[in-house]
């Protein structure tokens, strides 16, 4: 994209902050130019947030839940505990969930940046 290309429409989501782009200078040069976002950006935003706050309100355990809340998938959630993502949808069960031992809902928390009491319920 070129310097003089770059969006500035301004975007809700980003609440009035700009954002750093990659563009190229008029000398051909790669710079960093701030950018207010585009219309489209911010229509994509909204329903990625929406359709986590859905999965929140559906989930099946805490974890999922504040995993949703976090902004966080499994692959996110599993390489910030550092714990296999196999056995990070394995504990998105409840039965499993409930059954955790609190080292593993120490990691979880501290990923989630949450305390290991919130984690435990679903606010």
């Amino acid at each position: 994209m070129r310097e003089r290309d770059v969006p500035q429409e301004g975007n809700a989501t980003l609440a009035g902050h700009r954002k750093a782009l990659y563009a190229v200078g008029e000398d051909g040069r790669l710079r960093i130019v701030p950018s207010r976002g585009w219309e489209v950006e911010e229509v994509v935003t909204r329903q990625a947030v929406e359709d986590l706050e859905r999965r929140a309100r559906e989930a099946r355990s805490p974890l999922e839940y504040h995993m949703y809340r976090a902004r966080m998938d499994v692959s996110m959630l599993a390489a910030a505990a550092g714990i296999w993502r196999w056995r990070v949808r394995w504990h998105l069960r409840p039965q499993v969930f409930a059954r955790l031992p609190a080292r593993l809902r120490r990691r979880y928390a501290e990923a989630l940046g949450i305390s290991v009491e919130a984690l435990a319920s679903v606010a």
